[in-house]
């Protein structure tokens, strides 16, 4: 039995660890975009990654423009050079880019960046990549 809750107990603490290494989304706000024609909203979010946090492989379908807050983040789309950048610096990605690096360049500071979408009306706002 003590050997079964050291093993639950060991288990926990790895997925804990695992889990702080995620980055962090708080939706800011949505809004209809009715004067654009093709259904379109715009989102913005906010985005906090820990230190060493960092995103899979996705596309978003969307046009994305990102504002580096605080700390430093890395940003590559496929085909595209991995750059890293601070805060008031930016980025885009189109709705045909994939996303294939996104991390915290510390191992120690977190980060953080605002992100403004603008996308088809209802449609995922993360699509995982392999």
């Amino acid at each position: 039995m003590k050997k079964l809750q050291l093993t639950l107990i060991v288990l926990c603490l790895a997925s804990g660890t695992l889990m702080a290494q995620e980055a962090q989304v708080t939706s800011l706000m949505s809004k209809d975009l009715t004067d654009i024609p093709g259904n379109k909203e715009g989102l913005m979010i906010m985005v906090e990654y820990p230190p060493n946090g960092v995103d899979p492989i996705h596309r978003h379908n969307a046009h994305g423009f990102i504002y580096v807050l605080e700390g430093s983040i890395v940003m590559q789309v496929k085909g595209g050079k991995e750059v890293t950048l601070t805060p008031g610096q930016t980025f885009y990605e189109g709705p045909d880019d994939v996303h294939v690096v996104g991390r915290n360049a510390s191992n120690t500071k977190p980060a953080k960046f605002l992100v403004v979408f603008v996308k088809d009306k209802g449609a995922p706002v993360l699509v995982p990549e392999k």
